[in-house]
């Protein structure tokens, strides 16, 4: 998919402000569900899921990034199907069951702490991940196990949102 969120930090400072910030500061949360949407074929508008995720926190208006449940809201008042699972052993099959995941982990460096949503889907041979790093240009290889991806990585606290397809 030639539309797809591959690297939110090359997103312009002034394009798809979240809040009173950048989405490339703040945005991964809008862009898993946009790009989860796109990888099940349905039309996905970077604006109205602003507003809508703005509006789920009126206070902090997105400054703050997404909360954790946020995407599985959406995706439940939009009919989908929804599973959240927090289990990281348990991730693998329910991402291979479902049609697409999004994926939220916090991770550390040194003194810096962070957290992050990607979205992700079995391939039928391993697991992918888009808008992963900031390094990244396309879709992020992860290998057979994104239990193993993410202890390689050292991201914690993982929280998994599996999603079918509501046509189906």
């Amino acid at each position: 998919m030639d539309d797809m969120i591959y690297n939110q930090k090359k997103i312009p400072k002034e394009q798809w402000r979240y809040g009173f910030r950048s989405s490339a500061a703040t945005g991964c949360g809008w862009i898993a569900v946009y790009n989860a949407l796109r990888l099940m074929n349905y039309r996905a508008e970077p604006e109205a899921l602003i507003r809508y995720f703005e509006w789920q926190l009126p206070l902090i208006h997105g400054n703050a990034g997404t909360t954790i449940p946020g995407p599985a809201l959406f995706f439940l008042q939009k009919g989908f199907p929804v599973k959240v699972i927090a289990r990281r052993r348990e991730f693998d099959e329910a991402v291979k069951r479902s049609d697409v995941s999004i994926l939220f982990y916090r991770w550390r460096r040194k003194w810096k702490f962070g957290a992050h949503f990607v979205t992700v889907r079995w391939n039928g041979s391993e697991f992918v991940g888009y808008n992963t790093f900031t390094t990244s240009d396309s879709a992020d290889h992860y290998g057979e196990s994104l239990d193993g991806f993410l202890k390689k990585q050292k991201y914690f606290t993982p929280v998994l949102i599996c999603i079918r397809d509501k046509r189906k």
